[in-house]
C-alpha cells in the first residue's frame, strides 16, 4: 500500500486520528450505510485496511493511489459527460457525476457537480447531504454543516442530515453538546429508529467526553 495514499485518506477527515477514522468506519458499516448518507466512509474504511503481504494467501490488494482513482473516476464519468453536452440541465445526471467522483474520493470535483445539480433541484435533500459529505471530506466543515442545516429547512425530520450534523459537530467541530443535541433530536422525531441503540451509544460516548476544546 502506498504511504501517500493512506496519509491522504486519513488527513481528509478533519479532526480525526487514524484510529478514530477506522472506528467510525466500523460504526457506519454496522449501520449499513452507503453513498452520501451518514457520510460516505469508503475512504475511511480503505485507510483502515491492512497492507498487502507478498505471498500471503487472500492478502488485501494494495490501495490505488489518488491519481489512479482520479483516472478511474474520469473514465467512468466520460459517457455521462457526453450526455451532459446535450442535456446540460439534467439535475439527475449531474448528481450521478458527483456520485462517481465522490465514490472515488475526488471530493472537490464531486462538490462541483452536486452544487450544479442543486442549482436545478434545490429541494433535493438527498443530494444536499451528498454535497455536505463531499464538502466535509474536502476540509470545509462549516460548509458541510451549512448544507445540512439547509436540508433540514426542507425536511426537518431528515434522518441523514440529523445524524451527519451530530457526527460533524462531534468530530469536525469538537462540539460534543451540539452533537448530542442533534442526535437527541433525531431520536425524538424518529422514536422507532432501527439504529436507535447505536445512536444512543454514540450519545453516551459524546457525553463521556463532554465539550472538547478546539
Amino acid at each position: 500500500m502506498a504511504d501517500n495514499s493512506e496519509s491522504t485518506a486519513t488527513s481528509a477527515v478533519p479532526g480525526w486520528a487514524p484510529g478514530q477514522v477506522g472506528l467510525l468506519a466500523a460504526v457506519c458499516l454496522i449501520l449499513g450505510l452507503a453513498g452520501g448518507y451518514f457520510l460516505p466512509l469508503g475512504k475511511a474504511a480503505n485507510s483502515a485496511r491492512a497492507p498487502a503481504v507478498a505471498g500471503a494467501p487472500n492478502a488485501p490488494h494494495p490501495l490505488p493511489t489518488m491519481e489512479q482513482m482520479k483516472a478511474l473516476a474520469d473514465a467512468k464519468a466520460a459517457p455521462l459527460l457526453e450526455k451532459l453536452k446535450t442535456t446540460p440541465n439534467d439535475a439527475g445526471l449531474l448528481a450521478q457525476l458527483g456520485a462517481i467522483y465522490s465514490t472515488n474520493h475526488q471530493f472537490k470535483e464531486a462538490t462541483q457537480y452536486f452544487e450544479k445539480s442543486l442549482q436545478l433541484d434545490p429541494k433535493n435533500v438527498a443530494i444536499r447531504t451528498e454535497l455536505a459529505s463531499s464538502l466535509y471530506y474536502s476540509g470545509d466543515v462549516d460548509g458541510a454543516l451549512a448544507q445540512l442545516d439547509q436540508a433540514l429547512k426542507y425536511d426537518p425530520a431528515d434522518t441523514n442530515s440529523l445524524f451527519n450534523i451530530g457526527l460533524i459537530r462531534w468530530k469536525g467541530k469538537k462540539d460534543a453538546p451540539g452533537a448530542i443535541a442533534a442526535w437527541q433530536r433525531l431520536l425524538k422525531v424518529h422514536p422507532d429508529l432501527d439504529r436507535r441503540p447505536i445512536v444512543e451509544k454514540m450519545i453516551a460516548e459524546a457525553q463521556k467526553g463532554g465539550a472538547v476544546k478546539k
